[in-house]
């Protein structure tokens, strides 16, 4: 039940706000899966490619997806997740938890200042 409401909760916020899978499911999974910080984060990307397949088509269904654009960001992001896999898996778990925390307080700080 906990993984289905977690899968809810990245689902809304993901459409509303184009974030859910890493902001949103990932700590939601560490805290109340108790799934390992590396579990966790290639489970929600697993996730976030069902997630994202169902949006893009409601998405393109009302005619909102600029296909170009998706391409230019979609395929350098393959390189991204390569690159930042390898570096993960070469990190502390430690370094990483704190890494993602120091992300989410600067982007909650930005949008709070914009």
């Amino acid at each position: 039940m906990r993984l289905v409401a977690i899968g809810l909760a990245a689902g809304v916020f993901s459409a509303l706000l184009g974030v859910g899978g890493g902001t949103i499911a990932v700590p939601l999974l560490i805290l109340f899966v108790d799934l390992p910080e590396r579990v966790a984060t290639a489970t929600s990307l697993g996730a976030i490619g069902i997630t994202a397949l169902a949006g893009v088509v409601v998405y393109a269904a009302r005619g909102e997806v600029n296909v170009a654009y998706a391409v230019l960001v979609g395929v350098p992001a393959i390189l991204g997740v390569l690159v930042g896999t390898a570096l993960q898996q070469r990190m502390r778990t430690s370094s990483l938890m704190y890494a993602f925390a120091v992300l989410l307080c600067a982007v909650g700080v930005w949008l709070l200042a914009t």
